[in-house]
């Protein structure tokens, strides 16, 4: 699928975030922005909701817990009790490297999956590249061009700190 864009690059992230928060005041709508390391406040600024990968997280290691604890209760405790060592048959102490170890192992697969199947991520899958310098050292906003005033949006962006701003046709599925 092609669609038409305003691409605007940046050569800062101080005067990215200046004009996001500029262009988010002014009711336009920001497809995304590309940057080549992580800018504190940009979501905030796009007004980008809080991830649920944590809250997956959290579920996923509470399973791993109770899994891990559960089993290993009933196998010592119940399906086979066996004294060793004068141990009790319930010995949580003895538990707890193998419940730590399932509650990380199954809370981190946990998290890589979600994660892929939340951003639509799979082996092969092409990345959209807007502009090579996106990985390098530019800052790249994309708006679509049919939801704005192209005149209107690109003399807002090169009065807050654009250094280019063209209409660009994109293939969003490579």
């Amino acid at each position: 699928m092609k669609k038409d864009f305003v691409i605007a690059t940046f050569e800062c992230d101080e005067k990215l975030l200046h004009t996001t928060e500029k262009v988010i005041s002014k009711n336009i709508d920001i497809y995304d922005i590309y940057t080549p390391f992580p800018v504190h406040g940009l979501d905030e600024a796009m007004g980008i909701k809080r991830s649920v990968l944590p809250y997956v997280t959290f579920a996923a290691g509470l399973t791993g817990l109770l899994i891990a604890m559960g089993f290993q209760v009933w196998t010592s405790a119940i399906d086979w009790p066996i004294i060793i060592g004068g141990k009790p048959f319930l010995s949580i102490p003895a538990f707890i490297p193998i419940t730590f170890e399932i509650t990380i192992l199954l809370g981190a697969h946990t998290t890589v999956a979600a994660f892929l199947l939340m951003n639509k991520l799979y082996p092969g899958k092409q990345a959209v590249i807007i502009d090579p310098g996106q990985t390098d050292d530019k800052f790249i906003m994309a708006i679509e061009k049919d939801k704005t005033n192209v005149e209107d949006v690109t003399a807002l962006l090169k009065e807050n700190g654009a250094i280019e701003v063209r209409v660009q046709n994109i293939d969003l599925n490579p």
